[in-house]
């Protein structure tokens, strides 16, 4: 809103300063400062008046230390988060900007699943929460309203040589010559992505389908639109899942935003996309603004949900950060590099499958379950063996920055 006010009047007015709000950098400074001041002092009285509502997490006794110490502390606490987001962006970004119309109401659709579970588990007595079947709808739901806005909407576009755009089959929605470039530059249509340690570093998801001839790029929604829903629902749930010490999810989640901020920056650069032979998406940069706010919305929160935690963020929370971060690498044509960044949630998803599997296979085996950890998801396995849980926290985060630097260091390698 704020900046479509300075827009306004820089264009009207000359209002000297009000230019400030066209650069990408003042804006994104802007938005982490607020998000951390929101998250901070609206935090302390959220966290208040769930105190006053009772709302309080019930633990259940997995004989792990220090963890019916936490009975009782206030949950729901992704409120914070989702007001610290969207407040911001609200202010500081293009709203006109179909990827932050998109990022908008990806925050808002799994904040009000997260919230419907946490709201069934803690006022209604349901530790059940809301039925899964109703979850994975929601996800599903989500996933299906990226996959299409991705898929169909015309804003939604590569930008590349008109030569390139003709000889690959592409729908070409728009030609024109930048001022910084001597060339025509054609803005396409296309299920193109980003592909680490491959040649060109590109993938078409229509590739798949090439056995239906000319038809293939119109019907590569039977191959895209299905990922998308997956990828939605998957790391959603994954996030959900590592959301069990404090910390954990939200300092894991601030790493990520910050990867994905910087991919949104050179993705929308023309000069740096080029460097990095990678697609220039036009109008990404604006994501950098919602970047923005996420991280500060996920430093803030840990002010108080840091070992010991304050509050935690319930699935209101959990949730919400797994759908953004889903959409973000979506929109940003960088799913493909999701099993590298979202690294943590990968393994923390991956040590319940394998302990389930296990366990099921060698009871029908041998007649008694067996397991492969002391405990999932995986942290719960080092706090069996008497790890302090700061430590695991911060042993996590450290090998999160790892394979964000990791993320970060694939778009060079061919």
């Amino acid at each position: 809103m704020l900046y479509h006010l300075f827009e306004y009047l820089e264009a009207n007015f000359q209002l000297s300063g009000a230019g400030l709000f066209q650069y990408i950098s003042f804006r994104s400074a802007t938005a982490i400062i607020l998000s951390l001041t929101i998250s901070i002092v609206f935090g302390k009285r959220i966290i208040g008046m769930l105190q006053k509502k009772q709302v309080g997490e019930e633990i259940r006794d997995l004989d792990l230390a220090g963890q019916m110490a936490k009975q009782g502390t206030p949950t729901m606490g992704g409120l914070i988060i989702i007001l610290s987001i969207l407040v911001p962006c609200l202010l500081l970004a293009d709203l006109t900007n179909v990827y932050i119309q998109l990022m908008i109401l990806s925050t808002i659709w799994m904040g009000l699943i997260g919230f419907a579970d946490d709201y069934i588990k803690v006022f209604k007595k349901d530790k059940k929460g809301l039925r899964g079947r109703f979850k994975i709808l929601g996800q599903v739901g989500l996933g299906l309203i990226v996959g299409i806005v991705m898929f169909f909407h015309n804003d939604v576009v590569v930008r590349m040589t008109p030569e390139k755009a003709q000889a690959n089959g592409y729908e070409i929605v728009r030609i024109d010559t930048p001022s910084d470039m001597d060339r025509e530059m054609a803005y396409v249509k296309t299920t193109l992505t980003n592909i680490p340690f491959f040649s060109g570093n590109q993938l078409d998801y229509s590739s798949f389908i090439a056995f239906t001839g000319d038809n293939a790029k119109k019907l590569a929604w039977i191959i895209f639109i299905p990922l998308v829903i997956f990828i939605v629902t998957a790391v959603s749930n994954a996030a959900n899942l590592t959301d069990g010490l404090d910390g954990l999810a939200t300092g894991t989640s601030a790493i990520i935003g910050a990867t994905l901020g910087v991919l949104a920056y050179v993705s929308g650069n023309a000069i740096f996309s080029d460097y990095l032979k990678i697609l220039y998406l036009p109008e990404t940069q604006e994501l950098v603004i919602f970047s923005a706010c996420f991280i500060g919305a996920c430093i803030g929160f840990l002010w108080y949900n840091a070992f010991p935690a304050q509050v935690f963020m319930g699935d209101t929370g959990s949730l919400t950060l797994g759908g953004i971060i889903a959409a973000l690498a979506i929109v940003l044509r960088k799913e493909l590099l999701i099993p590298i960044l979202c690294g943590i949630f990968v393994i923390e998803n991956l040590s319940v499958m394998i302990q389930v599997g296990y366990f099921k296979y060698t009871k029908r085996k041998y007649g008694e379950g067996r397991r492969v950890f002391l405990m999932s998801p995986l942290h719960h396995h080092y706090q069996k063996k008497n790890i302090p849980e700061p430590k695991i926290v911060a042993r996590f985060w450290i090998v999160g920055v790892l394979l964000a630097a990791l993320t970060i260091i694939t778009l060079k390698i061919r």
